[in-house]
């Protein structure tokens, strides 16, 4: 095998490493994909077009992503700085509300395509 395609494999295994930190240690992280697999399954149940299923599958992305880089902002930050820091808790304030504000976007989104299909049904 040449080196170009070992390092390729290495980034991602370095990649599914991460996900697996992500997913073992942090309960928001399970949430979100807790909230993703509901998402999903209520859009094959109520037959979503295309479109919104590349809304949604954004959305999820966005979040999930979001929350992998507060995470790894978080570890970072009580690495250089481990004990308490105004700046440093501003950076992970900062990171926080990055997941927060493509939550609440991520949020709105699923408020726009599910409310039409299930005011529908009721």
């Amino acid at each position: 095998m040449n080196p170009t395609a070992n390092f390729k494999i290495k980034s991602f295994q370095y990649a599914f490493n991460g996900l697996k930190e992500v997913t073992g240690t942090q309960v928001n992280f399970k949430l979100h994909i807790l909230a993703a697999v509901l998402v999903m399954i209520s859009g094959f149940f109520l037959k979503i077009s295309s479109a919104d299923w590349i809304m949604l599958l954004f959305a999820i992305g966005i979040v999930t992503a979001a929350e992998c880089f507060n995470t790894a902002l978080e570890y970072l930050t009580n690495l250089v700085s481990p004990q308490h820091n105004e700046i440093a808790g501003k950076v992970k304030d900062l990171s926080a509300a990055g997941v927060l504000i493509c939550s609440i976007i991520s949020a709105t989104i699923g408020v726009i395509v599910f409310v039409p299909r299930i005011s529908v049904l009721l």
